[in-house]
């Protein structure tokens, strides 16, 4: 436990310690019940994993043979060395065979022993100074590398559980052997890695296979010192403070924020329960496998004081959720009379794009763009030449088609506050936002990808000034519902496809990626607006 945490930290929320494992029974009643963590020392000691996966006894060979030349992971690259953060823009996601990430830890480990060989040879602890610094210059991008939540189980994903037949090497905990398991997940890192402090949704069992993990926990009542990300967020559950180094004046509460921390270590063979709600820092060492088990908790059923913190985000989180579903434009069949029909036929025939930005020629199609379009249903070409037409119509209108957050102090909010108009065919007011979420809505998953392929192929500047100019909060928050929607439906590498040709478009791919995030968390923070207005009555801005 860290120091001063003995201080402040309750001594019914410390850390419970047992030498081996519990009967299900006690850890029901002294454990789950009262959602505090706890080590269980050597609790899986027995697995066979524990000598077969050991990458300094053969276990990275072991792993690559029993899994195959053919599995693919999702590995997290980061941005900033070796911290992995669950927000979406500090990461990215990659697309790579087991076999490839295990080859990569077998140089990797050479290295190592390089490095402790020169280390013992050396006379001066400034020779081992030169020599690990030599070392660590030598490693590349791989280093960057997390396999974070591979699911070797899963109740809801059964068919995407690539490390599947791992699960031979491992057994559920006897003390966990009656909960419902959700899910069982693979973690390993090449180099050391730290994963951002967060705190999960479900109850957690972290169980070392091999290497060591130090792991940094805070109740639920300490959220205030650790500044969660905003609700309305794509990491909502994680902290934004640093825990080395806060920045007091931007984070002053984080200054108390040690004094509720409670620090294990964690070995081989050790187990740890992370209940749901607790925020958690996880250092790992070079090359550390570990394993995890999800299951469902009752906490909302069984509320206990200390929890009020994390009950007020996950209920805050439920009610924007249902105020976000309620938001949506009502869906529209967007049925097209036999006049549209023709117009649109002319437009999904006729447009085609210069290389201008901002303008567009219209000039015959090529007969490899009419094939491309020929592979549409007729549905879809009618829709393709409706959104055609909306983008090319309506540039001049791009930029006044926002929402301005209410509660705004500005003299003009009483007008600003509505969302801006432009006219239809019918010179009907008709907000741009919502026109283009009840096309997005209107698709289903898949006739919405053809869709989007067939502008970035034809029409790429279309699609630009789509996403990076007239993408309205509404709009961005159906089109990454029906990316969620489209990735059952695909193998890891046809949504690498996918993405790689809708982003290719864009001269910054990352600019066209935050044009998306930031308009659907104007979309959430809307929703976040309402929330606090009907059920606490308060009003917030956002912050730049």
């Amino acid at each position: 436990m860290e120091a001063g945490g003995e201080e402040r930290a309750e001594a019914s929320l410390r850390i419970r310690h047992f030498h081996g494992t519990i009967s299900p029974e006690e850890f029901a009643t002294e454990i789950e019940s009262k959602n505090i963590p706890a080590v269980f020392r050597g609790a899986v000691k027995g697995w066979n994993s524990i000598s077969l996966w050991d990458p300094s006894n053969g276990g990275l060979d072991y792993m690559m043979e029993k899994v195959g030349p053919t599995a693919v992971v999702e590995a997290m690259m980061s941005n900033y060395e070796h911290i992995f953060n669950g927000d979406l823009r500090s990461h990215e996601r990659v697309v790579l065979p087991f076999s490839a990430f295990i080859a990569s830890c077998k140089s990797y480990l050479e290295q190592l022993s390089l490095l402790s060989v020169s280390s013992h040879m050396s006379n001066s602890a400034r020779d081992k100074e030169i020599c690990e610094e030599t070392c660590s210059t030598s490693l590349d991008a791989t280093d960057r590398l997390y396999l974070a939540q591979i699911p070797i189980y899963s109740v809801e994903r059964k068919e995407h559980c690539s490390l599947q037949v791992l699960k031979e090497d491992i057994q559920t905990p006897a003390f966990i052997a009656n909960k419902c398991i959700s899910s069982i997940n693979f973690w390993m890192n090449r180099a050391r890695s730290r994963s951002s402090t967060h705190y999960d949704p479900h109850h957690n069992i972290l169980c070392v296979v091999s290497g060591q993990k130090e792991v940094i926990l805070w109740p639920p009542e300490a959220c205030r010192f650790l500044y969660p990300m905003p609700i309305y967020g794509e990491a909502s559950n994680h902290s934004a403070v640093s825990i080395e180094d806060p920045d007091l004046s931007v984070h002053a509460r984080a200054k108390h924020m040690k004094e509720y921390s409670q620090k294990v270590i964690l070995n081989v063979g050790d187990a740890l329960f992370i209940p749901e709600g607790w925020f958690h820092q996880v250092d790992s060492s070079d090359l550390t496998v570990a394993v995890n088990f999800w299951w469902v908790s009752s906490i909302m059923s069984d509320m206990v004081d200390h929890m009020d913190a994390y009950y007020l985000r996950r209920i805050l989180n439920r009610l924007v959720s249902k105020e976000m579903d309620r938001m949506l434009p009502k869906r529209s069949s967007l049925s097209l009379n036999k006049e549209e029909n023709s117009q649109d036929d002319e437009s999904s025939e006729s447009c085609e794009e210069s290389d201008n930005n901002s303008k567009s020629t219209k000039v015959g199609l090529n007969g490899d763009k009419r094939t491309i379009l020929g592979q549409l249903e007729p549905s879809g070409l009618q829709l393709l030449g409706k959104l055609i037409s909306l983008v090319h119509e309506n540039l001049e209108y791009i930029g006044q088609c926002q929402y301005t957050p209410t509660g705004s102090n500005d003299e003009s909010s009483e007008t600003s506050n509505q969302p801006k108009h432009i006219p239809n065919g019918d010179d009907a007011p008709l907000s741009v936002d919502d026109t283009l979420a009840q096309m997005f809505s209107s698709l289903e998953p898949l006739a919405l990808q053809k869709i989007l392929l067939v502008i970035a192929e034809c029409f790429p500047r279309t699609l630009e000034a789509l996403i990076l100019h007239m993408l309205g909060p509404a709009a961005a928050e159906v089109l990454t519902r029906k990316f969620d929607e489209m990735e059952p439906l695909f193998t890891k590498e046809q949504q690498e496809e996918f993405y790689k040709k809708f982003y290719s478009v864009f001269d910054d791919p990352a600019a066209a990626m935050n044009a998306i995030l930031n308009a659907k968390e104007t979309y959430a923070f809307q929703a976040f607006q309402n929330v606090l207005d009907q059920y606490v009555g308060a009003q917030v801005k956002r912050l730049a």
